[in-house]
Parts: structure tokens; C-alpha cells; sequence
């Protein structure tokens, strides 16, 4: 059973107090009552998990000089202000300043209610995106933006300069290149850093759910829409709005994001209501979008919409220089996730990191230096005669083709983040023999995958 959500009563009416204290108690809130808005302070943290709802007429501290200060201490703790008639003009100026909603006197019980619920759904994402957020700036990310050379000093010295203009930014890369880290500093080094930073792969969500996911909808707009749900669009107002494989939206979809981006308004499924977001949008695609053979379906007017800003992410195998220090990182990294020594690197590895093609990119190199760490990588002999590695000419054929095959699938895998349905299509060949040459040569298909499951 799912722990009650508290509620911060604050009324100087002591009946009004009561009444509405049992309506909400009735609703399934735990709710705390104070007669006074200095009451209310002195047990108010910003870890507070709920919602603040308060009258405007009190004396001393006043609801909007309560709002002010809830402001200061967490400008994301939902505030719901009760109003007369004659508070309605200073009720909008709240809302207007950033508190959630107003309520005017007589109201029907489920009005305030539903606003409660709603506004307890906002706080729980919040609070939700604050954890997740903490957690990934202890760790660093997962594939920090790391390199010294000129590409590299470009890209963050481009990142700088933009973070902070609010302006929408198309991010293109090969699959594992880092698209997502350049989008999350994009977020941390701007002005929106504190709002919520929101992300959503285009390709991993059924066409059937993608628009519900983007923005949202009231309970019944569709079959099995028990509760309402907010969107990704709405919850990255005031934050960033992170669009991974964006070529694989649905047109339908894309039409609606299309009035998102040029109107900055949402409208759920489910309703007419349109809510206004201050939105920023930083789209990511693994395909030149501006190339009408590889845009096929994609609608051309979105993609110039999107296109204010383009950044273009060098595969690694155009920085080779990095890969020392990047490998060094992943290596030290893993070495303390295992609970392991870093293994010294023979000079044999270092030619196989300076010169392998690394089609998998960052996200390729980290597993490798995640399984040399375990001593599942074995280096390399690079020394060749012929175009043919020593250590190969020594194994019969059947073997080097069995290496060579696992290559391959490797790569492959690699290239489509570990998507089976897209490994297979590229390799052609049916799907059970794919597993079987998994099984054979013992790779296992989660190692490929950032986040997506089979399909």
C-alpha cells in the first residue's frame, strides 16, 4: 500500500480547517493543519514531499507572503492558494510568479481535490528528477565528455557558448558518440539547470504510446487511461526536453510536435485545455536529417525547426588521440566499480586502441576497458605480416572464420545500441540463428544495449 501523500493546511478559519482537512483526509492525503502561516515555517523543509495549500486572508503572514517564502526555501514545492473573491486579482499574480493553482471561495470539494493530486503528481517527478540527477552527478555520467583535442576543445567550447541562449539545438553522432552527454551539459551548464531535465528515445517507445508519452492525457482518453497522466513535455517545463533518435518519430506525432515547438503549448490527450511550457528542445538523430534520402519520412519542416543549432559529434575514430585518456578513465572507473587493480596496458593494447575503428564509439570503448579490467579482453597482437595478425596465422581456418564472424556480430550489435530486431535486419539472417552464433561464441547481447530491451 502505497504511503499517503501529506498536505500542509494552513487556515486561521478554524471550522474552515476542519471541513476541508476531512474532505482531503477523505481523499486519501495525510494532512497537517496549522492556524497560522509561522506555524506552518517551522516544520517546512525543501525535502517536503507534498503540497501546500493555504488561504490568502490571515493575519500576520499572509498566504501570498507565505507563498514568497515557500518560494525561496524550494521554488518547486507546489503551493495551492484559497481565495475570496476580491483576492482573485492578487491570486493570479501568484500563479503568474509561480504558484501551482487558486481556488475561490465556495468551492466544490473535488476541485481541490484533483488540484491537490495534480499538483502532488508535479512534486513527485520533481523530487524523482532531483534523486536521478544527484545519483548521475556522483557518477560522473556514463560516458563523460572527455578529450583534448581540437574537435573536442570545439565541442565544448560550442556547448558554452550556447547552454545559456535557450535556443533549440539538433545533435548528430553515430550510435554510442555521446549525444545524450552532450544534451545533459547542455542542461547543467544553463540557467535551467535547476528545472528538470527530461529524455526520451523516439525509437525504444510502440507508435501506439509515443504521444501519450510526449503529452500526456485526462484519465479516459483512451482505452486503459485510468488516472491523468503528465507528459514529458509539460514535466521538462522550465528544464530540457532531451528527443533521442528523433528520425524515428511518428508522423502523427511529429505534426503535434511540430505546433509544440512554434506555439511553446501542449495540449494532452483527453482535453481541450492548452497549457503553455517554457520549453527548450534538444533533439538528437544518428541520421543526416538535411539529406532527403536519408530524411525519408521525416517531415522537412520540423527538422528546420529543429535545426536552429546543429552540433555534430566526431566518431571516435576521428580523435584518435583521445582514446588514451578516455580508455585510462573507463579503466580506473570500472576498476572501482569491480573492486579490482587497474591490469598495466601492453604496448600491444595500446596500437589496438589507437587503431581499431571503434564503430560503437565511447559507449564501445567503455565496455572493452569494463572487460579488460575483468580479464575478458585479452590483448591483442598487433604485429601483422601480410595484412594478417600473427595470432591469427597460427589458428586453422575454421577458427579465424569463427573470429571473424564474432567480430561482426560484435560490431553490428554495437552499431544498433544492441536493438535484436535491427542486428538481425542488418546481418540477414533469421532470428533463431542469431542466438544460436550468440551462444556459440558466448556474447551476450545486454553488453550492446544502454538502455533498450529485446524486440
Amino acid at each position: 500500500m502505497s504511503e499517503a501523500i501529506p498536505v500542509f493546511l494552513i487556515d486561521d478559519d478554524k471550522d474552515l480547517l476542519k471541513a476541508t482537512k476531512q474532505t482531503l483526509e477523505l481523499a486519501g492525503f495525510s494532512v497537517s493543519t496549522f492556524s497560522s502561516a509561522t506555524e506552518a515555517l517551522k516544520d517546512l523543509t525543501s525535502e517536503f514531499s507534498g503540497v501546500v495549500v493555504s488561504d490568502i486572508r490571515m493575519p500576520h503572514i499572509d498566504g501570498l507572503q507565505l507563498f514568497d517564502r515557500i518560494r525561496r526555501l524550494d521554488g518547486d514545492l507546489p503551493v495551492i492558494l484559497i481565495t475570496g473573491h476580491g483576492d482573485i486579482p492578487m491570486a493570479v499574480k501568484a500563479i503568474q510568479d509561480g504558484a501551482y493553482d487558486f481556488i475561490t471561495k465556495p468551492f466544490a470539494a473535488d476541485r481541490l481535490v484533483q488540484s491537490v493530486r495534480r499538483a502532488a503528481e508535479k512534486r513527485r517527478l520533481v523530487l524523482d528528477n532531483r534523486s536521478l540527477r544527484e545519483a548521475a552527478e556522483q557518477a560522473q555520467g556514463d560516458l563523460p565528455l572527455i578529450g583534448q583535442t581540437p574537435a573536442m576543445q570545439r565541442l565544448r567550447r560550442t556547448l558554452r557558448q550556447i547552454a545559456d541562449t535557450d535556443v533549440d539545438v539538433l545533435v548528430t553522432g553515430e550510435t554510442g558518440s555521446g549525444k545524450e552527454v552532450v544534451a545533459n551539459l547542455l542542461h547543467r551548464w544553463s540557467r535551467r539547470a535547476r528545472g528538470n531535465f527530461v529524455a526520451l528515445n523516439c525509437g525504444a517507445l510502440p507508435e501506439t504510446i509515443i504521444e501519450s508519452e510526449l503529452f500526456g492525457h485526462e484519465a479516459g482518453a483512451f482505452t486503459g487511461a485510468q488516472k491523468r497522466r503528465i507528459g514529458r513535455i509539460e514535466h521538462s517545463s522550465g528544464g530540457t526536453l532531451f528527443l533521442d533518435e528523433i528520425e524515428s518519430m511518428p508522423a502523427s506525432a511529429q505534426v503535434q510536435m511540430l505546433r509544440v515547438l512554434e506555439m511553446r503549448e501542449v495540449m494532452p490527450l483527453g482535453t481541450n485545455e492548452v497549457r503553455p511550457v517554457d520549453l527548450r528542445v534538444v533533439a538528437a538523430a544518428k541520421i543526416d536529417l538535411g539529406n532527403p534520402r536519408e530524411r525519408g519520412d521525416f517531415r522537412e519542416d520540423l527538422y528546420y525547426r529543429l535545426n536552429v543549432v546543429t552540433i555534430s559529434i566526431p566518431p571516435l575514430r576521428d580523435r584518435r588521440d583521445d582514446i588514451p585518456l578516455l580508455f585510462a578513465h573507463f579503466t580506473h572507473r570500472a576498476a572501482e566499480r569491480f573492486k579490482r587493480s587497474v591490469p598495466s596496458a601492453s604496448p600491444d593494447l595500446h596500437h589496438h586502441l589507437k587503431t581499431r575503428d571503434w564503430p560503437g564509439n565511447v559507449r564501445e570503448l567503455s565496455h572493452f576497458a569494463e572487460r579488460f579490467v575483468l580479464g575478458l579482453e585479452a590483448a591483442p597482437v598487433q604485429t601483422r605480416q601480410n595484412g594478417i595478425e600473427n595470432n591469427e596465422t597460427a589458428l586453422p581456418l575454421p577458427a579465424r572464420v569463427d573470429r571473424y564472424e564474432a567480430d561482426i556480430i560484435r560490431e553490428t550489435l554495437m552499431r544498433n545500441d544492441g536493438d535484436v530486431r535491427r542486428t538481425i535486419e542488418t546481418l540477414g539472417i533469421p532470428r533463431k540463428t542469431f542466438y544460436d552464433k550468440l551462444q556459440r561464441h558466448g556474447i551476450e547481447r545486454a553488453a550492446f544495449s544502454s538502455s533498450k530491451p529485446e524486440s
